[in-house]
């Protein structure tokens, strides 16, 4: 929408949408937060001041909204944080005034700890032409179902995934990795496969990941399906290079430690730093692998 195109909402249109702000800060105080610059123009708005003059370079006022989650039920209770985006229109563009206010538009942040289709699932299920209350509460209950059903998916995997099978320690090699919540979730997905290990994120990248042979192969058929869904499939460049069997476990849990070990290179900071990586295997006595992974 451009300047040229839209126009003021008429004064009553615009008192429903400070009423629908004004009821959210009522409901949320804690978790609606407002720019300076929002603020002022809400201000403007509510004094009834110059309405195409305050609207002129943001006709959409944004709004963020920690919405919090609750799971009571499970055990022990649930509680996360999921980041919306509101943007609250004062402006049309349509040929005729309208007869009711403009929707207004709802993004939903992905959150650590759901993974990047599970957002897109959730944002396209958003339902249309329904309020803004109730948009809240369909995402409030869909995104409590889904913390539901991943703990329950937890539980099932821990009960069925048994140390039965030899322990090994398999290497993975990525040309390169750096997207935030692709690697989260090599981190968040592993202890429900019983896992440990490390990831090393950048170019190259590094993975190496500690329990037996089908939950590591379970654990990256689910990465590379569920977590990477979105990624077309010439892009999804990870290589095994290395299995062996191993006495016991050198990782008490999966970690990355691509801010931990060495120094980054390159011009975004994306470079690994090879010969740190080789010493802090060395350390822990898995010199050998360096060599068998990377050379």
């Amino acid at each position: 929408m451009t300047n040229a195109q839209w126009r003021p909402l008429p004064p009553d249109l615009v008192e429903l949408q400070l009423g629908q702000i004004d009821l959210l800060l009522a409901m949320y105080p804690d978790e609606i937060v407002l720019e300076a610059s929002s603020q002022q123009l809400l201000d403007t708005l509510r004094n009834g001041n110059d309405l195409a003059g305050a609207i002129k370079s943001t006709p959409n006022v944004p709004v963020i909204f920690d919405l919090p989650i609750d799971v009571a039920a499970a055990e022990p209770p649930i509680q996360k944080i999921l980041r919306l985006d509101l943007s609250v229109p004062f402006v049309f563009e349509s040929e005729e005034e309208p007869q009711d206010p403009p929707n207004i538009r709802v993004r939903i942040q992905q959150p650590s700890w759901m993974n990047n289709l599970a957002t897109s699932r959730l944002s396209s299920a958003i339902p249309k032409g329904e309020d803004l209350l109730g948009i809240i509460e369909h995402i409030k209950e869909a995104a409590a179902q889904y913390l539901i059903d991943s703990k329950k998916k937890l539980e099932e995997n821990e009960d069925a995934i048994a140390e039965t099978g030899p322990l090994v320690r398999v290497w993975f090699y990525f040309p390169s990795i750096s997207t935030r919540s692709k690697r989260d979730d090599f981190i968040n997905y592993a202890p429900s496969y019983r896992l440990t290990g490390f990831l090393y994120a950048g170019k190259p990248g590094l993975l190496c990941v500690e329990g037996n042979s089908q939950s590591i192969d379970d654990y990256m058929k689910f990465i590379k399906t569920e977590s990477w869904g979105d990624i077309p499939a010439h892009h999804k460049k990870v290589s095994e290079r290395h299995r062996e069997k191993c006495e016991q476990r050198v990782f008490p849990n999966m970690t990355e430690i691509t801010d931990t070990v060495g120094e980054r290179r390159g011009q975004r900071a994306n470079r690994g730093d090879m010969k740190a990586i080789e010493e802090w295997l060395i350390e822990r006595g898995m010199g050998d692998a360096f060599t068998k992974v990377l050379m």
